[in-house]
């Protein structure tokens, strides 16, 4: 559950930010970098946990993506969703690399690993999480109100008194920070963060103050059912970021296909 909410909170946070209903928590690199720290954990075995590699390389992935876009002190959106892809094409070859140059036993580990799942997960794993991701979706929430007025655009934004420059960069670190948490221990969960966000826009509205803590709650919720699919379809346990890839991309083009569907109050 509370990865579930993460993905969801920093999902509608990213697409508030970037004013992209097509955003996800993946969109800056913290996926493949997480998936090349937890690589590279495994086929050089490190003093540290697969899961503190995963959440160190996701947050360097980020830093590096914001460090390439940043021209005269300025970070434009589009500059940095393209240092994010590039960043993301990047880890993801030497991730193959890996899988390349290891053995069967270290492949499996990496194979499972990319596909997601909670099967891994112990109680120390659990403290970690239930301490760090509450406490960033409470942030993320405290920031709602002035997220509504960032989604209006930089401009209305500085006529209301925001700095949106260093807002978005700390919605975008608390953002990224709980995505490489819930990366770190349950591997890569796609779609989670784009499909639940949308649905709650559905229900109460662009405004964030709103829409926030309906994901969060939603997100949970999604989780938990994707988990019982997982655990219960086979005699064994399917990993989980397929059962949310397979639900995720119907879904999917639904949005793009539906003419009526209302993301931030426009048609």
């Amino acid at each position: 559950m509370l990865i579930g909410m993460a993905l969801a909170t920093s999902g509608a946070t990213y697409q508030g930010v970037f004013r992209n209903p097509l955003v996800s928590p993946f969109i800056l690199g913290v996926s493949s970098g997480a998936a090349f720290g937890a690589a590279l954990s495994i086929i050089f075995p490190v003093p540290y946990s697969v899961q503190i590699s995963a959440f160190l390389f996701g947050m360097v992935a980020v830093f590096c993506a914001y460090s390439l876009a940043k021209v005269r002190g300025k970070t434009p959106l589009v500059t940095l969703l393209l240092a994010g892809v590039i960043l993301g094409s990047l880890f993801n070859a030497l991730v193959s690399i890996f899988q390349y140059i290891a053995n069967e036993a270290q492949l499996k580990a990496i194979v499972f690993w990319l596909m997601g799942g909670l099967y891994n997960i112990g109680w120390a794993q659990f403290y970690t999480i239930m301490l760090l991701i509450p406490l960033g979706i409470i942030l993320l929430m405290r920031y709602s109100w002035k997220l509504n007025i960032l989604s209006l655009g930089d401009e209305e934004a500085k006529s209301l008194g925001i700095n949106s420059e260093r807002l978005k960069i700390i919605l975008i670190i608390i953002a990224t920070f709980i995505t490489s948490i819930s990366i770190s221990v349950a591997g890569i969960i796609g779609w989670v963060g784009l499909m639940i966000p949308h649905a709650s826009r559905l229900i109460v509205g662009p405004d964030h103050r709103f829409l926030l803590p309906l994901s969060a709650i939603m997100g949970g919720i999604f989780l938990i059912l994707c988990d019982t699919i997982a655990r219960t379809i086979t005699t064994g346990e399917v990993p989980l970021g397929i059962v949310t890839s397979i639900l995720g991309a119907p879904y999917l083009v639904y949005l793009l296909r539906s003419k009526k569907t209302q993301f931030f109050g426009g048609d």
